[in-house]
């Protein structure tokens, strides 16, 4: 972005930026892209007297001064746009009048804090720059050498009203909010805190079956990286809206369609079109004109539409075969009719199919267009608009018809019903598949307060399985929640032989899963390898301790593998913070994922608890302790959510971004499964990254563990500059 608006909504803006240096004046030019700078200090003029202050900047700036030496007195003085479209060049103050401030009075001897905020986008020579009305300003007092500091020390930085996050919001009014269905409330966001039903309750409300699912894949052996085919999504009820629509301008994947298709035809084959009662004939000049509109909206019909002038015009114009046989079909389906040239008497008539009949006109109209050979560069007398776009009837005079009367039929479409569980590369904005409401109650056979949440994993030839979380009223009439793993076992018996053939009549039994029940009070250990990450860091471990406050949960721990950061001392900010539970183990050499995640789990004693493998910039929904212990089965199922990566500039509130839909880093897996499988491969995975989850998921497969894959609301994955991470190194300019 290039507003500061948008740079005060950075996750580490006002206390961790990427870099801390001093400047020597108020004129910088870093010569870079998509930053934003916070410069601050005192003003100190040698004469008292009114001063002036002019700025110029590309593109947004914003110029603070206090009336005093204190932070907290601060005002906006000038400033260089509001919205990110306002720049100016170099040097250039007078512009927009908010450059300038009011005159200001300062006094001799007095120092004045003040405070520089600057937003650069991808374009334009980037520059900030302030200027004051006398040379009364002399050297400005800085912090001292920040170079020895480490990143997270911050303590010494000014928090002020220029940088506050509702600066912007002060001074501009409240923001209009995101037009995200997934931020619309949800009893799924806090209903883990609804204390669980005890499952002594539930022993005899069902039989226990057997559970074997067809598509466990034991004893078979996977090419590398071929597990991805063997993921299948997840279906839910009711609507969680991970599907984001906020989105589909960039992709409409989930329409089935592919995008050419639909840049070029849109939705029309869904819609048919109102035949018009009777038609329209216009006798002008002494000629005939004949309108009509289609019934069928079939495209392969479209190349039918075609205009014909039956005498020669009185400018002859030259239009290439090529030209006439290959125009665009949506030209065709608006029916565009130029209306009868005056200084001609040309009849002109449509011929086209009606009611998907091929008229004689029409048949003949092709007949005719096929006798032209390939030696014939150009058709003389033709004019066929409806084969020409609205730039060519702009250029000889002409506006295109628009017939406002319109109308259409269209049938109800379901096109969640047209979706598939096969994980689509491609489709990054669909979201979780929906279970029809009607079979939802069917499954939930309890009196209850309400359905939160159920979950679908079908097996066609076997049965179905699904989670269950009801709001339930115990005796005393207090709230519980029902979260339980329930089986809609498929029996097929033959009914008696029939005249014809025989029958067969599918048996269903609702039944417990054997072996196939999650752990409530499981131990989630969170594994993060990191290197030089401070300002990532510090965020993480605060996230994490609003997890910790909002839930209460103890049953995690933190496992920091650090390969020697120089930027931070990780251990002791974990020893500083609010954490329950936490685990530092210093490393050395260069950055290795695979090496640093499998370091953390040779940690875990307990072979009984989850191990999630983890990303430095994640943001967790609330419930997400409480979700990877829900999907996470030991011997039976690991889990991976489908975290949405945001775009750059979103941010949880404003979550613009995709679903990652084929990364498989974000892993929740017992520990007993994963040291069964053979761990991390830190063999294959040693000074490279990317590819080391796809080949874990082989090896899980291969194992016959289930994964659990659904689009997890709430979950984020952080934008940010690779800049400075893993192994890279700065060029210093000579």
């Amino acid at each position: 972005g290039s507003s500061i608006a948008q740079l005060r909504k950075n996750l580490h803006y006002p206390l961790y930026p990427h870099s801390r240096s001093t400047v020597k004046k108020l004129a910088v030019a870093p010569s870079w892209t998509n930053y934003g700078l916070r410069i601050f200090g005192y003003i100190h003029p040698y004469t008292g007297g009114e001063f002036v202050f002019a700025v110029a900047s590309d593109d947004n700036c914003e110029f603070w001064l206090s009336q005093d030496d204190s932070p907290h007195n601060l005002k906006l003085r000038a400033y260089v746009g509001k919205t990110g479209k306002e720049w100016t060049a170099p040097g250039e103050y007078g512009k927009f009048a908010s450059q300038i401030s009011q005159p200001v009075l300062l006094e001799k001897q007095k120092r004045y804090f003040f405070e520089l905020i600057h937003k650069q986008d991808s374009h334009g020579t980037d520059h900030v720059e302030v200027v004051v009305s006398s040379y009364a300003v002399s050297s400005f007092v800085y912090i001292p050498d920040e170079s020895t500091f480490k990143m997270n020390y911050v303590s010494h930085i000014p928090q002020t009203a220029a940088s506050n996050k509702d600066a912007s919001r002060e001074a501009s009014g409240p923001t209009p909010p995101h037009g995200a269905d997934m931020l619309r409330e949800d009893p799924r966001d806090t209903f883990f805190q609804v204390p669980l039903l005890d499952k002594s309750r539930l022993w005899g409300v069902l039989p226990e079956c057997s559970y074997k699912p067809t598509y466990i894949l034991k004893g078979y052996t996977l090419q590398r990286y071929q597990g991805l085919q063997f993921v299948h999504l997840l279906y839910v009820y009711p609507n969680d809206y991970t599907r984001l629509t906020h989105m589909e301008n960039e992709n409409k994947c989930f329409y089935q369609e592919k995008s050419e298709y639909l840049e070029r035809y849109g939705f029309s084959s869904y819609m048919t079109l109102d035949q018009p009662e009777r038609e329209d004939i216009d006798t002008r000049n002494g000629g005939t004109e004949t309108r009509l509109c289609f019934n069928d909206f079939k495209h392969e019909e479209y190349h039918n539409s075609v205009l014909q002038d039956t005498e020669h015009l009185d400018t002859k114009k030259k239009v290439t075969k090529s030209h006439l046989l290959n125009s665009s079909p949506e030209q065709r389906h608006k029916g565009i009719v130029a209306p009868p040239i005056e200084e001609s008497n040309n009849t002109w008539r449509r011929v086209g199919r009606l009611e998907g009949k091929v008229d004689e006109d029409a048949a003949e109209e092709e007949k005719n267009l096929s006798k032209f050979g390939e030696e014939d560069e150009t058709v003389d007398d033709w004019m066929m608009y409806g084969d020409l776009d609205d730039d060519f009837f702009t250029k000889i005079g002409f506006d295109a018809e628009v017939n406002w009367a319109q109308t259409f039929q269209v049938k109800p479409m379901d096109f969640q019903t047209m979706r598939s569980d096969w994980i689509d590369l491609t489709c990054n904005v669909s979201g979780n598949l929906l279970i029809d409401k009607s079979e939802a109650m069917f499954v939930v056979q309890f009196s209850m307060q309400q359905i939160v949440n159920v979950e679908k994993r079908p097996d066609v030839p076997q049965g179905t399985r699904y989670l269950l979380e009801l709001d339930l009223l115990d005796r005393a009439g207090n709230r519980v929640r029902l979260a339980q793993y329930i089986y809609l076992l498929r029996k097929d018996q033959k009914r008696s032989r029939s005249v014809y053939k025989q029958k067969y009549s599918p048996q269903l039994l609702f039944c417990n899963p054997h072996n196939f029940q999650w752990n409530p009070t499981a131990t989630v250990h969170f594994i993060i390898p990191v290197k030089n990450q401070a300002r990532w860091v510090q965020q993480f471990i605060a996230d994490m301790e609003e997890l910790y406050k909002a839930t209460g949960d103890k049953n995690f721990n933190i496992i920091v593998t650090d390969f020697s950061s120089t930027d931070m001392d990780v251990q002791q900010a974990l020893e500083d913070s609010q954490l329950p539970r936490y685990q530092y183990l210093r490393l050395e050499g260069n950055f290795q994922r695979s090496a640093g995640l499998q370091a953390g789990i040779d940690l875990i004693e307990n072979k009984h608890s989850i191990v999630f493998l983890c990303d430095l910039h994640i943001h967790f929904p609330l419930g997400f302790i409480d979700s990877v212990r829900k999907h996470c089965v030991e011997g039976r199922m690991t889990f991976a959510p489908i975290v949405m990566r945001l775009n750059c500039g979103a941010t949880p509130q404003e979550p613009d971004g995709y679903w990652e839909v084929n990364g498989f880093g974000l892993m929740g897996i017992y520990k007993s499964d994963l040291d069964s499988i053979g761990g991390m491969n830190t063999k294959d995975f040693t000074d490279r990254w990317g590819g080391e989850d796809w080949e874990l998921l082989d090896r899980i497969l291969e194992a016959g563990l289930e994964v659990e894959r659904m689009y997890l609301k709430n979950f984020f994955h952080y934008y940010h500059s690779k800049r400075g991470m893993w192994n890279r190194r700065i060029i210093r300019n000579t």
